[in-house]
């Protein structure tokens, strides 16, 4: 079915045609590479606003023009020939459902493409006339990715190393597991939980042997998901390691082509967080247990030997930041640090940002110039794209307002900028003497927010009202919902128009939907980040009650006797929270995917803020609201109306969050509602059933409201 056959007028046809459209993102340009010599850009973009089926594209910067290298739906995967039609479409359906081409990887030059299709291992040049073809390896591979000569394919299968010579045909097993709980060239549960580390090995710039890491969960806690819904089928066994708990062993090893190992010293840290591998260095960034370090070790390739070159301290905790550490061309170390409450690019251990900027990561570095994220003081709401050089200090490269996202190499820079103004995305690419856009298919949402940006509270909350699009200011008032995530290292109230789609179809419904960022968030300081450390719950949930305050004494109309939230994560977890502490100021929740007792969450993230249970208990007690849940409810306390929403194949946050908060509240005699969805795992609350999902929230928001 495509949007077209859908209704496409009016807020009520809007949780269908988010869900059809996965939130209006299909069809948009993602995943760019620029080849060094600033020659090609290669990306990926489905074929369609409706169509999930992700292909991989390629610019041709001199001419702007555009070529499909690989449409998933239109290649012959190997061993699928001979197969009944029924099978053949069964296996297309699977090839839909997976999204196509979702990523991919490159030779250094940019020449070579390596992606996985329905388990199997592909190439592609990345020029007009090439062809993909399939590496004669069985599946299910992951993870291919061309050596920087592009001349061999490394892959991981059934937890082994692999590498490929695409002139001779020839496979070769570098190493297999050795042991029942190992795996090699992944990376373990936190580091892509919780790191935004999704491999485990990494080329040597000659390509003649790779820093491979091994895995061994073995004494990792293990977890069985089961979905009711689907009561013949043996429960899933998820790795986990909750706060407190017993993280996988994680080691590094230097593995030659020629069948040599070297072990790496990874000194005394727990966490492999960043490999960095270029024709400077071979660095590794880890850090303790407690994240209150993050060092930087340059490794001897030759002995595997590591001395120290730079080691970042916090009381609270260091963050990792993106894109560092790396090198310009000279050879000097790009890193990004805190001081003054700022945190600040920084190059051979001296700043080169001052306070006037927040830096969010780096983006690329492309010779001696370094591309970078970073919102100006005063001005969270905004990420602008800068660069810095030696020779030119900083400038800006992106609009002043917006959110903006990019990648720089061979001189040609692409510049992702969303923004209040305009729908989606729109995707830029300039280098000398050359402009192009890439194009994008998304859906137009045809629902545009009204989005009254302010300030509210003492501390100068980030906050956006939005109102019915219908009403009229000085008439009816309006029932209140809350909308956050309120969560650390996430932010709501951004200059794009994306971000309040769902928030302004919920105030076309009868609401007055205020979104805050409070303490935790990004983009203002490192203070503020870190004013939740030792407690996720009172500071989040004081700054969103200062923000309906404020948001109230600005926006006219705000019936604070009504007043709702919903949220799910971490948002979930303060609606709970709200109704369970603050029933005379929050009046109903809706709770999706909540975490209720932070000890059950993964060590990485819920140790950054808290410890551990055993350290600081206090921290946990503080945090949970399984307490609050557990005191019957009060004429002075009284029990509020509160759904709660709970995917069951959940791998993130699993489903024995909400039965011990629903256990605790009917031990209590306190009334709720569960709302169980099968097959919903954390990352994917809401796309899967958009559409009901949405629209019982609303009914049950106003029924507890008594909206009529």
């Amino acid at each position: 079915m495509t949007v077209e056959h859908l209704e496409t007028t009016g807020t009520d046809a809007f949780p269908r045609r988010q869900a059809a459209t996965r939130r209006f993102t299909l069809g948009a340009p993602r995943g760019v590479t620029i080849a060094p010599d600033g020659a090609r850009v290669a990306f990926l973009r489905s074929r369609g606003g409706d169509d999930p089926v992700t292909c991989l594209w390629v610019l041709d910067v001199a001419t702007g023009q555009e070529h499909l290298l690989v449409d998933p739906l239109a290649l012959d995967v190997p061993g699928e020939e001979d197969l009944p039609p029924e099978e053949k479409a069964r296996r297309e359906r699977v090839r839909e459902q997976s999204g196509g081409v979702v990523e991919y990887a490159c030779d250094h030059d940019v020449v070579t493409a390596a992606f996985v299709l329905s388990g199997r291992a592909f190439t592609v040049g990345l020029t007009p006339d090439s062809t993909p073809a399939a590496l004669p390896v069985e599946g299910p591979v992951v993870d291919p990715r061309p050596d920087p000569t592009g001349t061999r394919v490394a892959f991981v299968r059934g937890g082994a190393l692999h590498v490929h010579t695409l002139g001779s045909g020839e496979t070769t097993t570098l190493v297999s597991p050795d042991a029942e709980h190992v795996t090699w060239g992944l990376a373990d549960f936190v580091a892509a939980e919780e790191m935004n580390r999704y491999r485990g090995f990494w080329w040597a710039p000659d390509g003649a042997s790779l820093a491979v890491a091994r895995v061994d969960d073995a004494a990792v806690g293990r977890w069985h998901i089961a979905d009711p819904a689907n009561p013949g089928r043996e429960p899933g066994v998820v790795a986990y390691p909750a706060a407190g708990t017993t993280n996988a062993t994680v080691t590094l090893h230097l593995l030659g082509l020629d069948g040599g190992r070297t072990d790496v010293d990874l000194g005394d840290d727990e966490y492999l967080a960043v490999v960095t591998w270029d024709r400077h260095a071979l660095i590794v960034t880890t850090a303790p247990r407690d994240q209150k370090r993050v060092t930087l070790r340059e490794v001897d390739p030759a002995s595997g030997r590591s001395v120290e070159v730079r080691s970042d301290v916090d009381d609270a905790w260091v963050d990792l930041v993106p894109g560092v550490p790396a090198h310009l061309d000279d050879g000097g170390l790009v890193w990004c640090a805190d001081a003054d409450d700022v945190r600040r690019l920084v190059i051979d251990g001296a700043a080169v940002t001052g306070p006037e900027l927040q830096v969010r990561g780096v983006a690329a570095v492309d010779g001696d110039t370094v591309l970078f994220a970073a919102s100006r003081a005063g001005a969270p709401t905004s990420t602008v794209l800068h660069v810095w050089s030696r020779q030119a200090g900083v400038s800006a490269v992106s609009a002043e307002r917006g959110v903006a996202s990019g990648r720089l190499a061979g001189g040609v820079l692409v510049v992702a900028q969303a923004s209040l103004d305009h729908d989606g995305t729109v995707t830029r690419v300039t280098g000398p003497g050359t402009s192009a856009t890439l194009r994008s298919f998304a859906e137009s949402p045809q629902l545009e927010p009204r989005v009254h940006l302010c300030t509210t509270g003492e501390r100068g909350l980030s906050t956006a009202v939005l109102l019915p699009r219908h009403h009229i200011p000085g008439g009816d008032r309006l029932p209140v919902l809350l909308d956050p995530y309120g969560g650390p290292h996430a932010q709501r109230v951004v200059d794009a128009r994306g971000a309040f789609l769902t928030s302004q179809w919920f105030a076309d419904q009868g609401f007055a939907v205020v979104v805050a960022d409070g303490r935790g968030t990004p983009g203002r300081g490192p203070a503020f980040e870190r004013a939740v450390h030792g407690d996720l719950a009172d500071p989040v949930l004081t700054d969103q009650l200062d923000a309906l305050a404020g948001a109230a004494a600005e926006v006219e109309d705000l019936d604070l006797t009504r007043v709702a939230i919903r949220g799910w994560s971490f948002g979930g977890y303060l609606a709970a929270l709200a109704v369970l502490r603050r029933p005379d100021a929050v009046h109903a929740a809706v709770a999706g995917a909540p975490v209720t007792d932070w000890a059950l969450y993964d060590t990485h993230y819920t140790e950054r803020y808290l410890g551990t249970p055993a350290s600081w208990p206090d921290a946990y007690a503080r945090s949970s609201i399984l307490d609050d849940a557990a005191v019957p409810a009060t004429a002075e306390a009284p029990m509020r109306p509160l759904m709660l929403i709970h995917g069951l194949a959940d791998d993130n946050v699993v489903a024995a969050h909400t039965l011990r908060l629903s256990s605790a509240l009917l031990a209590a005699g306190r009334p709720h509602q569960v709302l169980p969805l099968s097959g919903v795992t954390h990352m994917t609350p809401q796309e899967v059933v958009a559409e009901n999902l949405l629209r019982l929230q609303v009914a049950f928001l106003r029924e507890s409201l008594e909206m009529g």
